[in-house]
């Protein structure tokens, strides 16, 4: 199995420029030694979030999705501690 390469963020925005010179995504792949797939993915990212194309490992919406997923699971605990403390209160002592 072929290693996986990282790029740098600064890399793939002059990936980026560099299509937009040459003229096409597969001119400026084969200049760079990278997958015309990857490239225009990288293209696509930057003109879908040019803020923050490229956040690292996974997507923004993997991020959201984690993040909610934290909140979700501390929310059902939060619920059963309450679940809990209601139990124990409203015990009546005879």
């Amino acid at each position: 199995m072929a290693e996986r390469r990282v790029y740098s963020e600064e890399f793939k925005r002059d990936a980026v420029k560099l299509v937009q010179t040459k003229g096409t995504v597969g001119a400026a792949a084969r200049e760079l030694g990278v997958d015309h797939t990857v490239l225009r993915r990288w293209k696509e990212r930057l003109e879908e979030h040019p803020e923050r194309p490229f956040p690292g490992h996974g997507n923004p919406q993997d991020q959201e999705l984690a993040r909610l997923k934290r909140e979700n699971a501390r929310l059902k605990e939060d619920n059963e501690i309450l679940k809990k403390a209601v139990g124990i209160f409203s015990i009546r002592p005879s």
